[in-house]
């Protein structure tokens, strides 16, 4: 029988958050179905009796659970829920190698993965099972709500559709034929000078500060969070970055194809002036265009937000919101 790597976890609180005294909190671990093991942190409701609603958080993609997936799981716990934040394979505290790497596939496995470990704990209720994906890991939040039919209910805040972003570039300025053969004329070669070199090639994190004047709000928006107020040192975001082939499969293997077969209920948030919020339009859109339950899908958008807001602005994430549509969808 697979049992998990022996990892070696942090037993000292290095969030980016405060620790909250309404919450109890431990490191666990779990396998995923190719044999990785994950690290997660566990946030139970202190006092908590009986068995609970369950959620599961991850994003966003580049950074670590000490970030924001952490904070959303600390707060839903202080809402009642008993919540994992964990760690994709190759990245954080979770096992795998090489680092480093992305995967549509895994990581979406990843997802399903941290609710087989919530459906086995003995104060979990296994048919009250939700997942909350941020940034990257909102795409793949709703890509796991497609295959998973015990997950009962899904947020995707501030996502991106990582297939889309890769194979298009931002806003689709690079949807060609041409630009993508050169985007893979490119990581083939990288892949060829990884292997004559040992080593794989880093990609870089976000600009260090100060940022350039001249660079697109969302890149200095990005650097603030992750050079800045939010630094972690496991955080590739915050360092060196996904290896350059890190993430080279999305740009043949799209995800949300089937997203218009969920059936759960799906609540996709944004702020209103991201970068970013074209996707969780689109994606919205296609996710309710013939579905069988439409009725159980939103989008909220968050008026004057940005992208980052909804990493750790907690004046503009919306935990009523999200506490009321988890209860409803798991009534």
């Amino acid at each position: 029988m697979l049992k998990p790597a022996e990892l070696h976890l942090s037993q000292k609180w290095d969030k980016t958050f405060p620790q909250s005294d309404r919450v109890d909190h431990r490191k666990v671990t779990f396998l995923n179905r190719y044999g990785l093991t994950l690290a997660a942190d566990l946030y139970t409701p202190k006092g908590a009796q009986g068995r609970l609603p369950a959620v599961a958080v991850c994003g966003p993609f580049g950074a670590v659970k000490e970030q924001c997936s952490g904070l959303y799981a600390q707060t839903m716990a202080e809402r009642g829920f008993l919540t994992i934040a964990f760690d994709p394979s190759f990245t954080g505290e979770s096992g795998g190698s090489p680092r480093y790497m992305a995967s549509p596939d895994i990581n979406t496995e990843d997802f399903q993965a941290a609710v087989d470990y919530l459906s086995l704990q003995e104060d979990v209720d296994e048919e009250k099972i939700g997942i909350i994906g941020i940034c990257g890991w909102g795409g793949l939040a709703l890509n796991t709500a497609a295959i998973d039919t015990r997950v009962k209910a899904t947020v995707a805040s501030t996502m991106y559709d990582m297939s889309r972003v890769n194979a298009k570039g931002y806003f689709d300025a690079e949807d060609s034929e041409a630009t993508r053969y050169e985007k893979r004329k490119a990581l083939n070669a990288q892949r060829l000078e990884d292997c004559k070199n040992g080593a794989y090639a880093r990609a870089g994190g976000c600009l260090p500060l100060p940022v350039p004047e001249d660079v697109p709000f969302y890149v200095r928006d990005y650097s603030e969070y992750y050079k800045g107020r939010a630094y972690h040192p496991r955080s590739l975001n915050s360092n060196e970055g996904w290896n350059v082939t890190g993430c080279m499969s999305f740009l043949n293997q799209p995800i949300l194809q089937y997203t218009n077969e969920i059936r759960s209920a799906v609540l996709i948030i944004h702020g209103d002036k991201a970068h970013s919020c074209y996707m969780s339009r689109d994606a919205y859109a296609h996710m309710t265009e013939g579905n069988p339950n439409p009725e159980n899908k939103e989008l909220l958008l968050i008026p004057g937000a940005v992208h980052t807001d909804l990493y750790d602005n907690l004046e503009v994430i919306p935990f009523d919101k999200m506490e009321d549509f988890f209860r409803r969808a798991m009534a």
